[in-house]
Formats: C-alpha cells, structure tokens, sequence
C-alpha cells in the first residue's frame, strides 16, 4: 500500500507538472504573440520612414541645378527631419527586438519543459508557434531590407549627380571665381 500511494502521488505530481507546464507554454505564446505583434508594427513603420527617404532622396536627386541654394537648404531640412524619423523608428524597433528575442527564447524554453514532462501536446503546439511567428518576422525584415538597400541605391545616385553638378564648368551654377572670395583667393 506504501509503494501504491507513492506511485499515484508522483503520477499526481507529474500531471501537475504537465498541467503547469501548459501553463507556461500558454503564458509565452501570448508574450510572443504580444512582442511579435508590436515588431512587426515597428519594423513597418521603420520601413515606411526609410521610403519616405528614398522618395526625398530622388526627388532632390532630379532637382539638382535647378534649385537655388535656398531651395537646397530647405530641402536638406526636410531629408534631416525623415532621416531622424527613421533613426528614432529603428532605435525603436531595435529595442522591441531585443524584447522579441527574450521572448522566443522563453517560448522555446517552455516548449522544451513541456516535450521533458511529456506535455507533448503543449509542446508542439508552442513549437509551431514558435516557427510561424519566426516567419512572419523574416517576412517583414526582408521588406525592410530591401528598403534599406533602395535608399542606399537612392543616396548613391545623389552623390554622382552631386558630383556631376561639382565638376560643371564655372559659372553654371553661380559665380565662384576665385578673385571673389577673399579666402579662396592666392596673394
């Protein structure tokens, strides 16, 4: 009677660990769900805020020569502003990803804890989760990764048209002889 009571209290006690487990897998799911959710809004925003530069970018790109440096200087405040939206959406999304991360690795933890107590149920269930929150994620990074490769494609072409622009002969773009400018000219 001894050896029965002992049997069925660790039978007991590993359908509370089973129980707890389930338990724990549920509770990760929903912190991965939640920081997956508020990543993949972030990584979004961040992708549009780069757009938002690449557009500018080439829209200054074509306006070159044709503005006055007024006009330049205004334009390059309005780059500065998208570029700062979009540094403060990456730090942003940044940090939710370091959130997200902590969250996967609890995730897998507890879908490992649930497979070792034979909570296989719960286990694959938070595996799945696992892989399909996992490429949702991807899904999204690439589109921002092929944002970010067009404003690096964006910034180039600005730069060779700028420095197009630099090597016009004298003249074109404003007077700038030397004999002007007293720090630029030769005594």
């Amino acid at each position: 009677p001894v050896l029965q009571q002992q049997s069925s209290g660790s039978l007991s006690n590993d359908a509370l660990i089973r129980r707890a487990v389930s338990l724990v897998t549920d509770s990760t799911a929903t912190l991965l769900s939640q920081t997956t959710y508020a990543l993949i809004e972030a990584l979004t925003e961040y992708t549009k805020a780069v757009y938002t530069l690449v557009s500018l970018y080439k829209q200054y790109s074509n306006l070159l020569g044709k503005m006055n440096s007024e006009e330049v200087d205004a334009v390059w405040q309005v780059v500065i502003g998208a570029r700062v939206d979009m540094t403060t959406k990456q730090q942003e999304y940044l940090r939710l990803e370091s959130s997200w991360m902590t969250a996967l690795r609890l995730s897998e933890m507890a879908a490992e804890a649930a497979y070792q107590s034979g909570a296989d149920q719960a286990s694959v269930t938070a595996r799945s989760h696992i892989q399909l929150v996992k490429s949702q994620v991807q899904e999204v990074r690439l589109l921002s990764q092929k944002a970010e490769t067009k404003l690096a494609e964006a910034q180039t072409e600005e730069l060779i048209k700028a420095q197009g622009e630099d090597s016009l002969p004298q003249g074109v773009l404003g007077n700038t002889d030397a004999g002007d400018d007293p720090y630029l000219r030769e005594d």
